[in-house]
């Protein structure tokens, strides 16, 4: 049943072209690269945080080794993809010469098609950076040159139909960037193919307002310096009105830290930062948008921002994700993030793995956000790295005079609603929890984030609540867990309950 219901939601697209994905391999074509077309971008590209060293080191996912192969299999293998993906030529301080010994190394240790290298999203992200690279002042070599007409044949035929979501639109870049850099027949191919998948996908994948329907801020981030990339090199797109409502998206999930909120998978450290993808916009021609000071809903992604008082909250009562693709989905339906002026207070428990492991099964679950479980189940079934089977769904979500408020169908048949009132000096909770007949057990959660001094907030659970202080761990960026306090009122009771939860921050705080 669980496969039955993990496997039901996907489209029947999905299913024939996974079929045809496995059971076709397409042989590499090696023929001449067509020639360049003299392609130029209108503006430097951001550039990336260091990750290669003079020692031939490299540093990913808050884990560094020595280089030893390609496709080492001691390494986990999003750590093997970010090599792959060579988003560190766009580091400071690479030179030329470094530059072309690492792609003629890469072209000689990785004959097509075998390897991590060889897969599509990998593909797709290599073959832009390489063209970055060459754009941003480098040359390339004839060798590279045409290493890169192969792996872009390949890749046209390796599309990553079966997944859709965030990497179709990577397979898709990759091929409007190559149809633009090299000329003739069979570039354009590439060019009206990568053009037909954002036309066909982008209406979609980019919800009214604004938010790239996975729900994740990082993706989200991701596919939004995909699009000022294409505008950087004038592609033949209508792209400013998708820009503009992602960049407001964007501004209204950003903490007044100037870190995205930590919803879904989401991690710092993988997309750029908000503040670098709003100063690339604005090298473009967009208006820079500031932080919200007001109250603000986003209606078809199913989050709310509340602004007052000197505290932040950002709130979510959306789906889990696509009912196709939720890969990305986390069970934190109703959970929230707290901030005091520019310092987080309460915290999801963000992402630190991406692979099956226990540590990724506990951040997927409602009990590491800031929200309920009932029967120690989460909202959503999730499961193994990027499944979820029965899926929980938002009943609706509005701003209230106080807040807002907003009420979710868990997998379970429970139905859960949540009141955030923000007042002078402190959160008011309103929780209800409605459902099955007999006593349930119900859990609420808070987590505090690291660098929170316990004199500094105050959460006051409803009186009919054990309370429990335990240990949590929050990853703020991939590969790393942060230990930190974790506050749980449980109750054994029968339904409706009614539960009224109180958090002062100190006047010192705020």
């Amino acid at each position: 049943m669980l496969y039955f219901n993990t496997l039901r939601y996907l489209k029947g697209t999905q299913i024939r072209h996974r079929l045809t994905f496995r059971l076709c391999r397409p042989k590499p074509d090696f023929s001449q690269a067509p020639q360049l077309s003299g392609l130029k971008a209108e503006v430097s590209f951001p550039e990336m945080p260091v990750s290669l060293s003079g020692e031939n080191r490299f540093f990913f996912l808050n884990e560094e080794y020595a280089f030893s192969s390609w496709n080492e299999p001691e390494r986990n293998k999003l750590w093997l993809y970010n090599l792959h993906y060579f988003d560190w030529l766009r580091q400071p301080g690479i030179s030329e010469e470094e530059g072309d010994r690492w792609i003629s190394k890469w072209i000689a240790e990785n004959p097509a098609p075998a390897g991590n290298g060889w897969e599509p999203y990998t593909l797709s992200l290599r073959i832009v950076n390489w063209i970055k690279w060459h754009l941003s002042g480098h040359a390339l070599s004839d060798d590279a040159r045409h290493s890169l007409a192969v792996q872009t044949r390949f890749l046209m035929h390796r599309l990553e139909y079966h997944l859709l979501a965030n990497h179709l639109i990577a397979n898709a870049k990759a091929l409007v960037f190559a149809g633009c850099f090299f000329s003739g027949p069979e570039a354009g191919k590439w060019l009206a193919k990568g053009l037909e998948i954002y036309r066909e996908q982008l209406p979609e994948q980019i919800l009214p307002d604004g938010g790239h329907f996975e729900l994740s801020p990082m993706y989200h981030s991701i596919i939004l310096e995909d699009l000022l990339d294409l505008k950087n090199i004038h592609a033949p797109l209508e792209l400013d009105d998708h820009i503009t409502r992602m960049l407001h998206w964007l501004a209204v999930m950003t903490g007044p830290d100037g870190r995205i909120a930590l919803f879904n998978d989401a991690a710092h450290g993988i997309a750029l930062d908000p503040e670098k993808i709003h100063d690339y916009a604005e090298k473009l021609g967009f208006e820079k948008i500031p932080l919200p000071d007001t109250d603000i809903l986003l209606p078809d992604s199913g989050y709310a921002r509340l602004v007052r008082n000197g505290m932040t909250l950002i709130a979510d009562c959306g789906e889990p994700g696509p009912s196709y693709q939720p890969g990305h989905a986390h069970a934190d339906a109703l959970s929230f993030e707290l901030w005091s002026r520019t310092e987080k207070i309460l915290t999801n428990g963000g992402t630190g793995r991406y692979y099956a492991s226990p540590e990724r099964a506990e951040q997927r679950g409602s009990g590491a956000h800031n929200t309920l479980s009932i029967d120690g189940s989460s909202s959503s079934e999730v499961w193994s790295a990027h499944r979820v089977a029965r899926r929980g769904h938002p009943l609706g979500f509005e701003l209230t005079p106080h807040g807002a408020k907003g009420t979710f169908l868990t997998w379970m048949g429970f139905r859960l609603c949540r009141e955030w009132i923000l007042e002078k000096d402190a959160l008011i909770l309103r929780d209800r929890i409605d459902g099955k007949k007999g006593t349930h057990h119900i859990e609420q959660y808070f987590i505090c984030a690291p660098d929170t001094a316990s004199s500094e907030v105050s959460i006051e659970l409803d009186p009919k609540l054990s309370k429990n202080a335990a240990e949590a761990v929050v990853s703020y960026a991939f590969g790393k867990f942060i230990k930190t306090a974790k506050i749980k009122g449980s109750i054994d009771s029968k339904l409706p309950v009614q539960l009224n939860t109180t958090i002062r921050i100190s006047e010192k705080s705020r």
